[in-house]
């Protein structure tokens, strides 16, 4: 009998309890059985597959690690999914197509939910989604994506899916689906439709229960080059020549899921010619770069960014990227190791570039220090792209030119996105970066070391550079975005932009 042509597995939960699982990859029909199966399940192994088979002996520990992988695999086939989904209505009738049931892998057959899951793996690839959230309630099942930074609802299925869905997220990134009262951090890797995507796994105990957030990284984000990022070409030139510095430090500030990691990457992958060491200290590692060498931080048995980067001057780095500086330890040991002629790379959360050196006073490192080793703090934020199909173009209203900065009196033309079906009724598609980038010269190396205060640093900075909301009324008046975004996620400056 070919591998072909071998009868279909046995569901997870009976593989599981009873002890037995069909092995993959064998010319011979051939069983793992677990030391301490029930004998009574090899009946209805032979009835579930119906022709001889071998058996093979696996003590506990090594069964379940066996489990993990054979059920752990489920690769996400665009021809299958496609073919799964109804023309008409897409995810809701691979939703029609699973048995009502109490709890759906206590089944014989488990294949309607890997479909569904598979399914929105798919949809959520093809539709640029960063995040999947699976909220259960006390009716239902709130399945969202977020697209381009915010969340929208594309599924509601019975509550009744949870622990079915729950269980089979956890089987793919090998958690243990038995703990359903703490949270759990796992890993996936997938390929849809040749792209290579690492999905994060985290589960949290809620009310109704398990709460799953599934979070996308396509590899080819890691890849991008700093003129892929969307810098107006002050900021690229000023940004790209602060990176051909020996040594210091260089911060990238903003608010969680500002794209401070992906600046870093595409700064790393320039800086990556192939002539110095270059490491990393990441909580987690988000992508793999190729040709740089990468250390996951494990806080459980010590493995700090504080602690590594003491060690790693063994390793003789050249550059070296902090995840975050998020102490004053961690603050403390980066500068120390830049001020030894080495190029730190780090982030900081943090309102604004300014605020950053505020920051770092405020944590303890000595004014002194800041003033020498800092060399360019770089702040950024994610503003959605109109959508070029629908965007149309209308006069500012008096508000938004007050909340831009702009004179109240002047004549502004911008632009809005009706929505259409090519952005999916949102009027935007994609996201583009706005910045504002202090350079520490002579100027401010004396301010800082004095230690002037934000404003006046601020001021020193950006007299003759964009703030980040000039960098953000660049992109209005372009008609990349709308003045509502840049109005959003920007800081409101007091003077007027010079536009």
């Amino acid at each position: 009998m070919s591998q072909a042509s071998f009868p279909e597995q046995v569901s997870y939960v009976f593989a599981r309890e009873k002890g037995f699982v069909r092995l993959p990859d064998r010319e011979a029909l051939t069983v793992a059985v677990r030391e301490d199966a029930n004998p009574l399940g090899l009946l209805e192994v032979r009835r579930s597959l119906g022709t001889v088979f071998r058996l093979e002996p696996y003590p506990k520990s090594e069964y379940e690690r066996l489990l993990a992988e054979v059920f752990g695999r489920g690769p996400v086939d665009d021809s299958e999914v496609d073919a799964a989904l109804d023309a008409r209505r897409g995810l809701e009738s691979l939703v029609d197509n699973i048995p009502e049931a109490t709890d759906l892998l206590d089944g014989s057959d488990d294949a309607p939910v890997i479909r569904l899951i598979n399914g929105l793996l798919h949809d959520a690839v093809k539709r640029g989604a960063s995040d999947i959230h699976i909220d259960p309630f006390e009716d239902r099942l709130s399945i969202r994506y977020r697209i381009d930074g915010d969340l929208t609802e594309v599924l509601s299925p019975p509550r009744q899916l949870s622990d079915a869905m729950a269980t089979r997220i956890k089987v793919m990134s090998r958690l243990d689906i038995a703990e359903r009262r703490l949270p759990q951090d796992g890993r996936i890797s997938l390929t849809v439709g040749g792209r290579s995507i690492d999905v994060r796994v985290a589960t949290l105990p809620t009310r109704f229960g398990e709460r799953v957030v599934l979070r996308l990284l396509d590899t080819r984000n890691a890849l991008l080059d700093l003129s892929d990022l969307g810098m107006d070409a002050g900021t690229f030139r000023r940004f790209a020549d602060v990176l051909t510095q020996p040594n210091g430090v260089i911060l990238v500030t903003g608010p969680v899921g500002s794209g401070k990691t992906t600046t870093l990457y595409s700064a790393l992958s320039r800086l990556n010619t192939g002539r110095g060491n270059i490491m990393t200290l990441e909580d987690p590692i988000e992508y793999g770069l190729p040709g740089i060498s990468q250390t996951q931080m494990d806080h459980k048995v010590g493995l700090t960014f504080a602690a590594t980067l003491r060690s790693i001057l063994r390793q003789d780095p050249n550059i070296v990227m902090v995840g975050e500086i998020r102490d004053a330890e961690t603050a403390e040991v980066a500068f120390e190791f830049a001020s030894t002629g080495r190029l730190a790379l780090s982030t900081l959360h943090t309102n604004s570039a300014a605020g950053a050196v505020t920051r770092l006073r405020d944590m303890g490192v000595e004014p002194y220090l800041v003033a020498s080793t800092l060399r360019a703090v770089l702040a950024q934020r994610l503003v959605r792209k109109l959508c070029e199909v629908c965007k149309s173009e209308r006069d500012a209203t008096e508000h938004e030119k007050i909340s831009l900065g702009l004179d109240p009196n002047r004549a502004f033309r911008v632009h809005d996105g009706a929505g259409c079906m090519a952005c999916g009724h949102t009027g935007y598609k994609g996201r583009i970066g706005i910045y504002e980038l202090l350079v520490v010269d002579p100027a401010l190396r004396q301010l800082i070391s004095a230690s002037a205060d934000e404003h006046d640093i601020d001021a020193a900075a950006f007299e003759a550079n964009d703030h980040l909301m000039d960098n953000g009324l660049r992109q209005v008046i372009m008609g990349t975005t709308s003045p509502g975004e840049v109005i959003r996620v920007c800081r409101r400056e007091t003077r007027h932009a010079g536009i």
